[in-house]
């Protein structure tokens, strides 16, 4: 009889300590849902058997971003746990984020091991294998792809490992790949159209590019590649449209904003060619010369004579032997002067300054007009 009181009384203690361990993993649980990491880590020290929890308390430890605990408690867990697949699967991982990439490659080399047919094992290891900079990487890529051939992930850095390499038909296979799985994969439609663009495929690039923006993106790089598309196609306005989007992401960009200046004056709009060409010299802090003198014809252009001339000594300032920008300082200096002398001087001194320029016999041709027009008046007034 006593022993029977004796056995029932255990098993009562027994049942109401499990169902207390219980009470202690479901309170822990729920802090760790309701986003009380530190109290579920406190919890979760109290319940009795630690080895079935090290993984919660790490994952609790990385949430309030405690990295060296939750390594540690990750490492108690696959010690305790050696046969504990998605547990290693997990620790890996972690181990990638935290930039333990040689202790990743070898916990991920262990589970495609285990599981050669996982595919997402391979991609895996091919991450960690990536930032080692082992070559082999690409192989385990290639492995999730044909254990699964809408991995969109593993056909991604496939794809752009061939963009890279200048493998241009490899790129198309595996992209036409993976959007056959997923036609809305905006990294792999980036790959596309930047293919069509190093191909200079830039009609096909530019419908790759705008179904991007389609899709909601928009960065610097995606705006300034539809430009640089639209200005191949001779589609000037589109160009200058996505230039100035483009601008946005980065609005001191001198270069972008001298481009703008240029294609606005591919549309014979010299103003604003001369606006954007003027603000981006001087956001320059080393201007070209060639970069003033572009800003000299829009001047000319524009009959800006005096304006152009300041612009092109500049240019010349910044290269004194450039014959084009000395010739072509002249040539306005001419437009510019009503007197007839000062304009034949100009090109007597050029011939001299620079007798062996390739523009030496336009100096003269335009020398001789100026001398007849001279004599032709001389003429008239003696009459």
């Amino acid at each position: 009889m006593i022993r029977s009181v004796l056995s029932t009384i255990i098993i009562v203690i027994t049942i109401f300590k499990t169902e207390a361990q219980t009470s202690v993993l479901n309170v822990a649980d729920s802090l760790y849902v309701y986003g009380n990491y530190s109290k579920a880590i406190a919890q979760y020290k109290t319940y009795n058997n630690l080895p079935e929890v090290y993984h919660k308390i790490a994952k609790s430890y990385i949430a309030i971003g405690h990295y060296d605990e939750a390594l540690a408690n990750y490492e108690k867990a696959v010690e305790t746990n050696p046969d504990h697949t998605l547990l290693k699967y997990d620790y890996g991982k972690f181990l990638y984020r935290t930039k333990h990439y040689k202790k990743a490659s070898e916990v991920f080399n262990k589970l495609v091991y285990i599981d050669y047919k996982n595919p997402n094992f391979h991609y895996e290891l091919g991450l960690a294998l990536e930032k080692l900079k082992d070559s082999t990487a690409q192989n385990r890529f290639f492995n999730a792809f044909q254990l699964d051939t809408t991995h969109q992930k593993a056909i991604y850095k496939m794809a752009k490992f061939h963009l890279k390499k200048g493998h241009n038909k490899q790129v198309d296979y595996y992209v036409d790949m993976g959007l056959k799985s997923y036609e809305n994969n905006k990294e792999l439609i980036s790959l596309k159209a930047q293919n069509h663009y190093v191909r200079q495929h830039y009609k096909d690039a530019t419908i790759w590019f705008e179904k991007l923006v389609t899709l909601g993106e928009s960065s610097e790089f995606i705006h300034e590649k539809l430009s640089l598309c639209h200005y191949q196609l001779y589609e000037y306005e589109k160009a200058i449209a996505q230039r100035k989007l483009a601008l946005k992401f980065n609005p001191l960009d001198a270069t972008a904003i001298y481009v703008i200046g240029t294609y606005y004056e591919k549309i014979s709009d010299f103003k604003k060619a001369e606006e954007y060409m003027s603000k981006a010299l001087l956001l320059l802090d080393q201007p070209l010369d060639a970069e003033y003198m572009k800003l000299g014809t829009v001047l000319n252009q524009q009959k800006k004579y005096k304006e152009a001339i300041i612009a092109l000594k500049k240019s010349l300032k910044e290269n004194p032997k450039n014959p084009g920008t000395q010739f072509f300082l002249v040539r306005t200096k001419d437009e510019y002067y009503e007197d007839l002398d000062s304009k034949i001087k100009l090109y007597e001194d050029f011939k001299k300054k620079y007798p062996k320029s390739p523009f030496i016999k336009f100096a003269q041709y335009r020398l001789d007009e100026l001398k007849e027009e001279k004599f032709l008046k001389t003429e008239n007034k003696e009459e």
